[in-house]
């Protein structure tokens, strides 16, 4: 099983999942904005990015552009589970208990809360 994205890759996946294709020049003035980060490091990410099956890359002139090649929504399951896992031994009712306890929820968050419950329990008869 492949390791998931560290903190940095995330980052990049992040930009290329909300922007779509960029070049290493733009992820890497999106980057420092936040922080400061040398271009060759980031450079040096989205290559080991690429060779771990993260990053897809296609040459554009001189250059090339890279796009996301794992889905938000499968990386974020798969970073969830093994958080639940590590952090709450797996409690999905720890885990939620613990953020709306730290957290406070909006009356439209909390609706859509009960909403969900009340769809997985008709689920479950």
């Amino acid at each position: 099983m492949q390791s998931p994205p560290t903190a940095s890759e995330l980052a990049i996946l992040q930009l290329l999942w909300d922007n779509g294709p960029l070049t290493v020049r733009q992820v890497h003035d999106a980057l420092s904005e936040e922080k400061e980060v040398g271009y060759t490091t980031t450079l040096k990410t989205m290559q080991v990015m690429l060779d771990r099956g993260f990053l897809t890359r296609e040459a554009q002139g001189r250059g090339h552009i890279y796009a996301a090649a794992i889905a938000k929504e499968d990386t974020q399951d798969k970073l969830l589970d093994n958080f639940l896992d590590r952090t709450f031994g797996g409690s999905v009712k720890g885990l939620v208990m613990r953020a709306l306890g730290n957290r406070k929820a909006s009356r439209k968050d909390i609706q859509e809360l009960k909403a969900l419950i009340d769809r997985l329990e008709n689920e479950d008869q």
